[in-house]
Parts: C-alpha cells; structure tokens; sequence
C-alpha cells in the first residue's frame, strides 16, 4: 500500500504552512487525518475526504457546517490507485492553487518513498540470492538457474570470480566501470570494508577488467578465481586468496588463486598447539610491515632496509623485536617459515 505516515504527514503540514497562510489537512486512505495545522484533529474522520475518496473528484465545501469547514479536499490518486486526500481549509477559490502544489507535493514524496522501498526489496532480494548461490553445493536445480538468469547468470557457463576489496567505503565510479558493472553480474558485500564480486563468464573479458577497476581505484585489492562450473567453489578460491593478499601484502595489488594454492592449504593447515605467535605483534604496525617485507625480499637485510627506507640497524632492531615478542627469530629461516604460517593464518 502506497501511503504517508503520521509523522511524514504532519512534517508536510508544518512546512507548507510556514507559506500558505490557510489550514492544511491531510488525509490517509480511510479519509482518517493524520496531518493538520490543528493537531486536535489528527485521528479524527474527515466527511469531506470520504466524500472525496468515494467519489474520485474533487469535494468542495462552500460554507462551514456543523461536521465540516469551508474548503477544498482533492484525492490523491499514484498509479490508479486512491491512496489520501488534501485538504485546505478557506474559501474554495482562494485555496484550490494551493491544493493543488499540496498534492502534488505529497505525491512525489509517496513515490519517491515507494521507489526506495522497491529499491531495498530488491537490495534484499539479491543479498539473499548471493548467499544462497555461495552456499550452494552439488549440480544446479531448474529454480535457482532461472534466478540466476534474472542476474545475467548462466550457471550452465564456468565461471570466474573476482573478489574486489576498497580499503576504506564504496568508491565512485567512473563511467566506464559503472557501465561494466550494470553489464556484469556484480554484488556488493560489507566484510571489513566494502567488497565487490564479479561474475565473468567470458574468459577473455578478466584482464580487462582488472585492468579497468585499477585505472580508477589503484588502492583496490583484487583476487581471481580460478574458472569453474561451481560460483560457491569460485567464490572459496577467490575469499581464500583476497586473505593471503590481506596477510603478506605484496607490492602488485592482484593475487590469483592459481598462485597461491599451496599458501591457501598452509594458511589453514593446523599446526599450531597453542596461541599464533604472531598474534603478540597486532598491536605493532611496524614491525608487522617489516616482518612481510623482510618475507617478500627473501631475507635479504640490505633490500628489506631499502624497501621499508629505514637503517640497516634500525632493521635488526624490528627483527630482535619482533624475536623478543614471538620467541622466533626471522633470520632463522626454519623459524621464519612458523611466522609466515601465522601471520597467513591470523587472516583467516
């Protein structure tokens, strides 16, 4: 049912009458009012509006009466359908203009309010889809293909998926990327930051997406999965390899899945007994960025300095620190593989 509320109502009515010097009613769609200039009105029947939503015209009353007040009630009609009345007390010629902008002000409010609420049906509809489809197992019923087809979806057609993170809210896109992602089956997801994924069918089309969304967002991280028959199987490669991105940071912002499957497995393998030691570093920034730039370039002090443009000293420093904080030495490379495994698992 298209219709105000109380409080949208009586908001109209106070602002209107800070410019139309006469009272304004408003009426719900049982000619019940639920705005006016007189608040002890508000609940009351309206004989005017009833005549006015029985009818389908324009009701006005030229004296006032016993049950009534001199004025103009005009129906408000949104899609065939009688969903209030306005109603201005006063003489009816005096206060016919002024219905008139009243009602059409009233209406471009209900329908913009029906718009948004079609909006975030939709918004609801296609999360659940998302989560059904990424949870889904095992061969495609007639059902959910058809769904699917609603979202440019074949789920006849292997898939791959691009798992896209903005590091801080939703980016504004520009134009060219808000076309491909109106053309391509996309989903929004919040998971620590705003998430993107990608549903491309065509294989040709993946590098020049990539390529596109770090045109416009450079501070996008990007993982790819691998091209299957499954969008839930798609989706598990993809999110697995986004955290070995979260986890080493490398310098190239993109990670496929078909790079880094042996980080995968070695991120989840349970290996530790007790607590991650790499957990005892969360609250260093800095020596977190030294331990995966000294990961990166191999052990190499004189490259890890460079990198992270601090002294040679200051370098040996974090990595004793880091030894002091965890129990394990980075330039051991044994006890470096055990500090590569945590700080691949704390990601996942």
């Amino acid at each position: 049912m298209l219709q105000l509320s109380e409080k949208q109502a009586q908001d109209i009515v106070d602002k209107m009458m800070q410019d139309i010097p006469y009272n304004i009613n408003i009426m719900n769609e049982q000619g019940i009012i639920i705005g006016s200039g007189q608040k002890e009105r508000v609940g009351t029947i309206h004989q005017g509006a009833v005549r006015a939503l029985t009818t389908g015209d324009r009701v006005e009353v030229w004296q006032d009466g016993r049950l009534e007040k001199m004025g103009t009630n005009e129906p408000i009609r949104i899609n065939h359908q009688y969903v209030g009345v306005i109603g201005i007390s006063g003489h009816p010629d005096e206060v016919r203009p002024f219905c008139n902008i009243v009602r059409t002000t009233v209406s471009l409010l209900i329908e913009q309010r029906n718009q948004l609420e079609s909006l975030a049906h939709e918004a609801s509809r296609k999360k659940a889809f998302l989560e059904r489809l990424l949870a889904h197992s095992g061969s495609y019923s007639q059902k959910i293909r058809r769904e699917a087809a609603q979202y440019h979806i074949d789920l006849q057609l292997p898939t791959v998926l691009l798992y896209i993170r903005f590091p801080h809210e939703a980016p504004d896109f520009g134009t060219e990327t808000s076309r491909v992602f109106l053309q391509l089956p996309s989903f929004s997801m919040e998971e620590d930051g705003h998430v993107q994924l990608i549903l491309i069918q065509s294989e040709s089309d993946v590098d020049s997406i990539i390529q596109l969304v770090h045109q416009e967002q450079p501070q996008a991280f990007i993982s790819v999965s691998r091209r299957e028959a499954s969008i839930a199987i798609c989706y598990e490669q993809a999110r697995s390899a986004m955290n070995i991105l979260l986890a080493l940071r490398p310098a190239a912002p993109l990670i496929r899945y078909d790079d880094v499957q042996f980080l995968v497995r070695f991120s989840t393998a349970n290996l530790v007994r007790h607590n991650n030691v790499v957990s005892k570093l969360e609250d260093t920034a800095d020596l977190l960025d030294t331990l995966r730039s000294f990961i990166h370039h191999n052990g190499s002090m004189s490259t890890t300095a460079e990198d992270l443009n601090i002294h040679r000293n200051t370098l040996q420093y974090r990595l004793k620190r880091i030894q002091t904080l965890t129990g394990k030495d980075p330039r051991n490379w044994l006890e470096l593989i055990e500090l590569t495994h945590g700080l691949l698992a704390s990601y996942q």
